[in-house]
C-alpha cells in the first residue's frame, strides 16, 4: 500500500506541477523506485492510494512505455518494439482515489476492503528510498506476533546538540546527533489488518492509533543504520539524482530476493 495522495507542501517549487509520488529521480518517478524495491523482495501486487493530481498518477500506469526507459530493438518502424535486457514487471496495480484532503490514517481506512483478508501487509509514505533488508524486517516482525512494524532510522542530518546544567544554564557538553539515541519514523511499515481496530475517523497513523498500539503493547520499532533518504526538500531529491547519476542505488539490489 503506497500512500500517493499528499499535497508535498515541504517541496512545493515541484509539487506544485505534479504529484509528489511522480517527482523524477534519475529519469524515473520516486514511487517507480519505490514499486521496484518492493519487487525485488517478490511484491507485485500494489495499492496506490490517490488524492492530489491523481489523474497524472493514472496517466503514468495507464501509458507506461517500458521501452521509454530502456535499451530496445524497433522492428517494422515502431509496429514492434522488443525490450532489451529488463523484464517488464509483473504488476498489479490497484489506482485507488482516496480523496483530495485525507491524511494517512484516513486513506488507510478508505482502502481497508482490499487487504482484510491478508497476513499481513506493507504500507509506505512513498517519499523516501532505503536499503532494507525487507525479509529481515519481516522476519522480525513475524516473531513478534505484533500488529504493527515500523522503520526507525537516524535523523537524516546532523544536528549539535547541547547538554545545559538546568540551575545555571552552564553548557556542558555538545554531541552530534549521529551520538546520540535520537530515532525517528523512516515510513516503511508492515501491518496485519488488526490495524484498523486502532484507528478512528478523522485520525492520523501515528499520533492517536499509534499511540493505543503502544499501549496495548501491539507495535514494534525495526532499527535501521544503513542507506535511508527522504525527498521531502530539493536537496534531498538532488542527493538521490547525484546517486543514480553516478549508479549509485543501494535501494535497488542487483539480485532479485523473494520475500518469505
Amino acid at each position: 500500500m503506497l500512500f500517493c495522495g499528499g499535497l508535498g507542501t515541504r517541496i512545493r517549487e515541484y509539487s506544485e506541477a505534479i504529484p509528489k509520488p511522480m517527482i523524477p529521480v534519475g529519469d524515473r518517478p520516486i514511487v517507480w523506485h519505490l514499486m521496484q524495491y518492493y519487487s525485488h523482495y517478490g511484491c507485485s501486487d500494489f495499492i496506490l492510494c490517490l488524492g492530489y493530481k491523481a489523474s497524472l498518477i493514472k496517466d503514468f500506469f495507464l501509458g507506461y512505455r517500458p521501452h521509454s526507459f530502456s535499451d530496445c530493438m524497433v522492428y517494422n518502424f515502431g509496429s514492434k518494439v522488443e525490450v532489451l535486457g529488463e523484464s517488464r514487471p509483473d504488476w498489479r496495480i490497484s489506482l485507488i482515489d482516496t480523496g483530495l484532503w485525507r491524511n494517512i490514517g484516513e486513506r488507510l481506512l478508505a482502502v481497508r476492503e482490499y487487504v482484510q483478508k491478508e497476513d499481513y501487509f506493507f504500507a509506505n509514505y512513498s517519499d523516501g528510498l532505503s536499503d532494507l533488508d525487507l525479509n529481515k524486517m519481516l522476519a522480525a516482525f513475524k516473531k513478534s506476533g505484533k500488529v504493527a512494524a515500523f522503520l526507525a532510522v537516524r535523523p537524516p542530518l546532523t544536528f549539535h546538540l547541547v547538554d545545559i546544567d538546568e540551575k545555571d544554564n552552564r553548557v556542558l557538553a555538545f554531541r552530534g546527533s549521529d551520538r546520540t539515541e535520537i530515532w525517528m519514523n523512516g515510513g516503511f511499515f508492515i501491518f496485519r489488518p488488526e490495524i484498523f481496530e486502532f484507528i478512528r475517523e478523522g485520525e492520523e497513523l501515528v499520533i492517536e492509533p499509534f499511540q493505543r498500539l503502544v499501549e496495548a503493547n501491539e507495535i514494534m520499532a525495526y532499527k535501521h543504520t544503513g542507506f535511508w533518504r527522504p525527498m521531502d526538500t530539493l536537496r534531498d531529491r538532488q542527493v538521490l539524482e547525484d546517486m543514480v547519476e553516478k549508479g549509485n542505488t543501494p535501494w535497488l539490489p542487483c539480485s532479485t530476493a523473494k520475500a518469505v
